[in-house]
């Protein structure tokens, strides 16, 4: 669930099954009071053009939709006795487009597709305003999925750097605790080689944040640190000493955030 605000109002918008739905109640209230907002949905239903629009988008992207009963809804729009609410329109044809929620963020919601044209009922700036904010939040999405896909990639590789200290550096005769300390050690190889500091040394400085340095990582940190935790499993397959692999990782360290961040930015090992 994600809230936009359009001209001071806030629309809400859900995700069901992969698809953005929009709030009209939300839609509808911004244009008159809350007891009004049903009312607003259910004549917007029931003209002709409407129904042609929401019949054409069913038949586009919903193989299950009932065409011989949309016919019907249709052949009676416009008459001064023809009266249609959303949960009989999704009912009897088995529509998608618009759905019907109950519960704390209940209400009526459409796909984007529409609920933009539900927005010309509402008025042509609004509906503008609509799809811009909109847009806006998808593209904040994409940046946070970025984030989070280099995060992931981050942990996967780690799992690879872990599984190389186990099998090269690790001997069998150490306890948990032992093991652990060398995991860290390893650990620590990757961030001084990055960040200049150690996890402990960064928890000191920082005693007021929650998480470990990588949770405060850049994009760029993160591209980098996947690199270095690939190229430090290949150094402790090859059996490097550990101090070696360290210069190795700073210097290729500082070429790459040289080159991400235009020769600025976080403090490396000189």
């Amino acid at each position: 669930m994600a809230k936009i605000i359009v001209k001071d109002a806030p629309i809400t918008i859900i995700s069901v099954d992969q698809r953005d739905y929009i709030s009209l109640t939300d839609m509808a209230n911004a244009k008159e009071s809350a007891s009004r907002a049903a009312d607003i949905i259910k004549n917007w239903l029931r003209n002709r053009y409407t129904l042609e629009f929401l019949g054409t988008w069913e038949q586009i992207n919903n193989p299950w939709f009932k065409v011989v009963e949309f016919d019907h809804f249709k052949s009676q729009a416009g008459l001064p006795s023809f009266v249609l609410s959303v949960s009989e329109w999704i009912k009897k044809t088995n529509a998608v487009g618009i759905i019907v929620k109950k519960g704390k963020y209940g209400g009526t919601y459409a796909y984007k597709d529409i609920a933009f044209e539900f927005g010309s009922a509402i008025s042509v700036p609004f509906k503008l305003y609509l799809i811009n904010e909109f847009q806006r939040l998808k593209e904040e999405e994409q940046k946070q999925l970025g984030w989070t896909a280099k995060r992931e990639l981050a942990k996967l590789n780690y799992r690879i750097h872990t599984d190389a200290i186990k099998q090269n550096l690790v001997p069998k005769e150490l306890s948990e605790a032992q093991t652990s300390i060398i995991y860290a050690n390893e650990a620590d190889v990757l961030n001084v080689a990055l960040f200049g500091k150690t996890a402990k040394q960064w928890r000191e400085e920082n005693p007021d944040l929650k998480g470990n340095i990588r949770e405060f990582a850049t994009i760029n940190d993160l591209i980098c640190l996947s690199n270095m935790e690939n190229l430090n499993a290949l150094f402790i397959n090859e059996e490097i000493p550990q101090k070696e692999g360290l210069v190795k990782l700073n210097q290729i360290a500082i070429n790459q955030m040289r080159i991400l961040q235009n020769a600025e930015g976080r403090k490396l090992l000189k």
